[in-house]
């Protein structure tokens, strides 16, 4: 088992906030954090906008699968942060939970879409700091 730490994202259909969000935390962290996302019920793509305004930042996700969300990769995350779904997340002692009040990007233009991603990177930011103490 890694020592390093590990953030679950979830979203409904795992593919605009929480890949967003999980693209900005491998981006940022520069391999010192496990990272995953999944949704409860998942998209058969990424969301193309969100795909469209993270490549803008020079961050590609167009490669992501949306992935379905599992009891393991809840129970075996450090942190789980919630995008609009928390009812279908299970809760297990010892993992802290975060749920990110952010409008969801889906059916949305880059131009409404830009200020949810950088939401998601502020956030992220703080998340970073929080987990990966200074050197």
């Amino acid at each position: 088992m890694s020592d390093k730490p590990s953030v679950l994202f979830v979203c409904v259909h795992n593919a605009g906030r929480s890949q967003m969000a999980a693209g900005f935390l491998t981006h940022l962290a520069g391999g010192q954090v496990e990272v995953r996302s999944a949704g409860s019920m998942p998209a058969e793509k990424v969301n193309a906008v969100a795909v469209a305004a993270m490549a803008e930042l020079g961050i590609d996700i167009a490669a992501e699968i949306p992935k379905i969300l599992t009891i393991d990769a809840v129970e075996s995350s450090t942190v789980v942060v919630t995008m609009g779904c928390g009812d279908a997340c299970p809760v297990f002692p010892g993992v802290r939970y975060e749920d990110w009040k952010l409008d969801d990007p889906a059916g949305q233009g880059l131009d409404a879409v830009r200020p949810i991603r950088d939401a998601i990177r502020t956030r992220v930011e703080k998340l970073i700091g929080e987990l990966l103490p200074a050197a």
